[in-house]
């Protein structure tokens, strides 16, 4: 920071940096899946949108031989989409991604279910999607 005289301050250039590196830090950990002992991740973006929506979800699973299908799930009080994605076990893509299109107002959970070979659910990861309604002038 320059002072009146034309000096500097040390401190504020510190403190600066120091923002700046932390900042860096955060946004590098957001893109890491949640824990390196978890099966999946999800993310979903945008996490509010004018209606109609299109959503991108991206999975994100551990190499496992029993990983053979991905249920993605979005669902409001009024609208409900599905998709479903075949894996092959370990040799599966580890990044999954699906894009959901037009979804209309309201407040969505978007649910990811990895499915073993019999169809029960390895994990499950959830996250709430919020949108809104276009404003219209009359």
């Amino acid at each position: 920071m320059e002072r009146t005289d034309g000096r500097t301050t040390a401190g504020s250039d510190g403190d600066a940096m120091r923002r700046a590196m932390m900042f860096g830090i955060l946004l590098f950990m957001a893109t890491l899946p949640a824990g390196a002992g978890d099966r999946m991740a999800l993310k979903v973006s945008p996490a509010v949108a004018f209606a109609p929506a299109n959503l991108i979800v991206r999975t994100m699973i551990e190499a496992d031989a029993k990983n053979r299908a991905i249920e993605i799930v979005a669902e409001s009080t009024d609208f409900y989409r599905s998709s479903e994605i075949q894996l092959d076990g370990e040799h599966a893509p580890r990044t999954t991604t699906f894009e959901f299109r037009s979804l209309p107002q309201g407040v969505y959970e978007v649910k990811a279910t990895l499915l073993a070979s019999d169809g029960s659910a390895l994990a499950t990861v959830r996250q709430q999607v919020n949108v809104i309604a276009t404003g219209t002038c009359h």
